[in-house]
C-alpha cells in the first residue's frame, strides 16, 4: 500500500463545532478498478477528484457508499464497530448495482491505517465520534446505458458530533402517503445514491411542515410502514417491539441489527414483521403505543416524540423519551466507546 503524507496539515475544529459531515481529515484512502481487477489502495493528502465530464457515475447514478464510525476511549484507544458487516452489507450493494466487489480483509486492512495516520482528529468528547465513508463510483468516460468498466473507491473521514441539531431530544416525523422511497425488486436494500436523490423533495415538505424526517410507505399499498429517511423504526406497543421485516425494499440497517441483538440478549422480545399504518393509529388511539425510536450509523439511536398522519400528530411518551430507548442508546454507545463489555464481537481494536 502506497502512502503519501500531507505536508499541509488542516487545522482541527473545536469539538462544540463538530457539527455533522462538516469537516474532513488531512487523508483519505483511494483505490481503482481496472482491466478488471482492482488496483493497490493508495492514502494520499484529502484533495479533490478531477472528472471527465462524461464520467458514467454523473449521468446513470451508478454510486454507492456506507457509513460507519470509530471511537476514541478514555484510554486514548481507538476502535471500530461492525466495520466487517458495512463492508459485507456494501459488497451486496456492489453486486446489486453491477459494480466490482471488494476484498474485505484488504480494505479492513486500509481502513485501519488511514485511522492510525489521522488518529489525532478523533473526538474524545460524549457523543462524538469519527465517521467513516466509504464510496465507490463508477468513472468510464463514456455516455451510453451500461455498467462502467472502471471505478473508483475511496474513503473520506470527519470528526462529527450528534446528527441531529438537538442530540438526543425526541424528532418528529411525518407519514408519506403520497411519494414512496422505493418498491420491492429496486434497489432499496441496496445502500446507492439514488435511492437518496428518491428521498428529497418529500423530506423537504416534511421540513416545511415542521418535522424532522419522512416516515415511508410501501409502495405498493401505500399501507405499510417501512422506514425512516435516514433510520430503521422501531415500535413499542403494548409489551411487544415491533420493526418492519426486511421485505427487500428496506435497507438492513447495521444498527438495527445491534439493537435487535441487544434487546433480545436482554431477555425483550422483537417482531420483525409488517406493520400497517392503521394498526399504528389504533395502537396510538387505544393507549397502547409506548415508544417509537429509529436506529442508524449517524444517530445511533433517536427517540421519536410525534408521528405527523393525516394533518394531526400522535404525541408519542408525552414526546420523551424512554426508558427503554435511554437503555438502549447507553447499551450500544457504551459498546462502541468500550465503557462497557462487548458480548457480541462487535469492537475491532485499531490502536
Amino acid at each position: 500500500m502506497k502512502i503519501t503524507l500531507t505536508q499541509n496539515k488542516k487545522d482541527k475544529p473545536e469539538a462544540n463545532k463538530l457539527g455533522f459531515g462538516r469537516h474532513f481529515t488531512d487523508h483519505m484512502l483511494t483505490m481503482d478498478y481496472k482491466d478488471g481487477a482492482w488496483q493497490e489502495p493508495q492514502i494520499v493528502p484529502f484533495g479533490n477528484f478531477s472528472m471527465h465530464p462524461a464520467t458514467a457515475v454523473l449521468h446513470y447514478g451508478q454510486g454507492i457508499f456506507e457509513g460507519l464510525k470509530a471511537y476514541k476511549g478514555k484510554d486514548g484507544s481507538v476502535s471500530l464497530f461492525r466495520a466487517k458487516d458495512n463492508f459485507i452489507r456494501m459488497n451486496k450493494t456492489a453486486e446489486r448495482m453491477c459494480m466490482p466487489k471488494l476484498d474485505i480483509n484488504l480494505v479492513m486492512a486500509a481502513l485501519i491505517e488511514l485511522i492510525k495516520i489521522d488518529a489525532d482528529w478523533i473526538p474524545s468528547e460524549a457523543g462524538t465520534s469519527l465517521y467513516i465513508r466509504p464510496t465507490m463510483v463508477a468513472t468510464d468516460e463514456f455516455l451510453g446505458v451500461r455498467p462502467s468498466h472502471t471505478y473508483k473507491f475511496f474513503i473520506i473521514l470527519s470528526p462529527v458530533a450528534s446528527y441531529y441539531a438537538n442530540g438526543l431530544q425526541p424528532t418528529a416525523i411525518m407519514i408519506e402517503d403520497h411519494y414512496v422511497r422505493a418498491a420491492v425488486g429496486g434497489t432499496g436494500e441496496a445502500k446507492c445514491m439514488g435511492n437518496y436523490a428518491a428521498s428529497l423533495l418529500a423530506a423537504n415538505i416534511a421540513n416545511e411542515r415542521g418535522y424532522d424526517q419522512v416516515l415511508w410507505l410501501d409502495a405498493a399499498e401505500k399501507k405499510y410502514i417501512e422506514e425512516v429517511g435516514a433510520m430503521n423504526i422501531f415500535f413499542v406497543i403494548g409489551d411487544k417491539v415491533i420493526t418492519p421485516q426486511l421485505v427487500g425494499s428496506i435497507l438492513p440497517g447495521i444498527t438495527r441489527a445491534s439493537a435487535i441483538d441487544v434487546l433480545k440478549a436482554e431477555g425483550i422480545s422483537v417482531e420483525e414483521r409488517r406493520i400497517s399504518v392503521d394498526e399504528l393509529e389504533q395502537a396510538y388511539n387505544a393507549g397502547t403505543l409506548k415508544v417509537a425510536f429509529g436506529t442508524g450509523t449517524a444517530a445511533v439511536i433517536s427517540p421519536v416524540g410525534k408521528i405527523g398522519l393525516h394533518g394531526k400528530d400522535l404525541v408519542v411518551n408525552n414526546n420523551q423519551m424512554g426508558t427503554l430507548t435511554t437503555r438502549l442508546y447507553e447499551k450500544i454507545t457504551g459498546i462502541q466507546n468500550r465503557t462497557i463489555a462487548d458480548p457480541f464481537g462487535w469492537v475491532t481494536i485499531v490502536k
